[in-house]
């Protein structure tokens, strides 16, 4: 299939219900209908073989989002690690021992503002990301219902057609 003529998956959701509501009713059945089986399980091997781009993404999102907390911690922790070990040297000399605590504590201080600051940013750009997701999502379940409560309808009206004009109600 060409990439252009790649359907969304939730055109591909609707096409799936269209066929299943226009389906043929199984006789003496309300709900059941008779489908072409191996066209419908192409279909959805297809919508199968769609879906995964989608959740590809949020999964590299969420490995993008961890790789950013780990570049991050391991920052912080290159970065109190040097704060330390000056802190370190500064202390054991005896000349300028009040200046080094102070300056050690200032740049561990800093370190960890910059590890908090990093871990705010990566949970803002998750937290975006995953919602930004969540609304793919909740489209897709407002597109199946919709299909669902059309299909019961249209059951519900060809179950009454005919009634009226002195013809047989449908079998389902």
């Amino acid at each position: 299939m060409d990439p252009s003529d790649r359907m969304d998956p939730l055109d591909r959701i609707d096409e799936i219900i269209n066929i299943v509501e226009q389906a043929r009713s199984v006789p003496m059945s309300r709900t059941n209908c008779m489908v072409e089986r191996g066209e419908m399980i192409g279909m959805l091997e297809d919508l199968r073989a769609e879906l995964p781009t989608d959740l590809r993404k949020a999964a590299a999102l969420l490995e993008e989002r961890d790789r950013i907390i780990d570049k991050g911690r391991s920052e912080a922790e290159r970065i109190i690690s040097e704060g330390e070990a000056e802190h370190a040297r500064l202390v054991s000399v005896n000349e300028i021992t009040v200046s080094a605590e102070h300056e050690g504590a200032r740049i561990v201080a800093e370190a960890r503002a910059e590890a908090q600051r990093l871990r705010e940013e990566v949970d803002d750009y998750v937290d975006t990301a995953l919602a930004n997701f969540e609304q793919f999502l909740t489209r897709a379940l407002a597109s199946i219902e919709r299909g669902r409560d059309k299909m019961h309808a249209l059951r519900e009206i060809g179950s009454f057609a005919g009634a009226d004009e002195g013809e047989r109600p449908l079998p389902f």
